[in-house]
């Protein structure tokens, strides 16, 4: 089963390439995503990592949380899934 992990704090020019080869030395990584902002593109500074083994990941994890990767000490942790708002309107036609 697939292990989704949150990785936080990361520098604002880290790549999908660069957190994905950071990931790979630990296991099998199926999909990275930097969050970024709708408008101007930019990251956000987090984003998620996907890998295929739960125990690699879970390895990842611990190896990785709190290590330097491009000059910021990177917060990692197991993804959480976030309850949507359904009071909150996310059709923005009017």
């Amino acid at each position: 089963m697939a292990k989704r992990i949150y990785c936080g704090n990361l520098s604002f020019g880290t790549t999908e390439e660069v957190l994905k080869g950071a990931f790979e030395a630990f296991g099998e990584v199926i999909s990275v995503k930097i969050i970024t902002d709708r408008e101007t593109q930019k990251s956000k500074g987090f984003g998620f990592v996907e890998m295929s083994d739960d125990d690699k990941a879970f390895e990842a994890i611990r190896a990785m949380n709190g290590k330097d990767l491009e000059g910021r000490k990177i917060r990692v942790s197991v993804a959480e899934e976030r309850e949507r708002n359904p009071r909150v309107n996310r059709d923005r036609r009017l």
